[in-house]
């Protein structure tokens, strides 16, 4: 059974390189956007099993983002990443899940 890891980041680039980590791994399939839109537009439409964060979201927003999240899909793991090697990601990943 895959899980499926929505990131939501703001830079398109990381966004590109993060979509690449995540899907490169058989169990894991990564939806990975720049936006809240997207994201809120996602979690309606899909099944989601952890949220990973990125960099760029404000504070601001981050609060909102959470609170839009956990009106949809109470309980959740979110987990902020902000960068570091694929291995870092797949301890946080690992470590949410378990």
């Amino acid at each position: 059974m895959q899980t499926t890891i929505l990131y939501i980041g703001r830079d398109a680039e990381i966004t590109v390189v993060m979509n690449r980590l995540l899907n490169a791994r058989p169990e894991w399939k990564g939806v990975c956007v720049c936006t809240d839109e997207e994201a809120i537009s996602i979690l309606k439409t899909q099944d989601v099993d952890l949220i990973l964060l990125g960099n760029g979201i404000s504070p601001e927003c981050e609060n909102a983002l959470r609170e839009d999240v956990n009106a949809l899909k109470p309980g959740i793991k979110i987990v902020q990443h902000y960068g570091g090697g694929s291995g870092l990601l797949y301890g946080e990943i690992m470590g949410a899940l378990d």
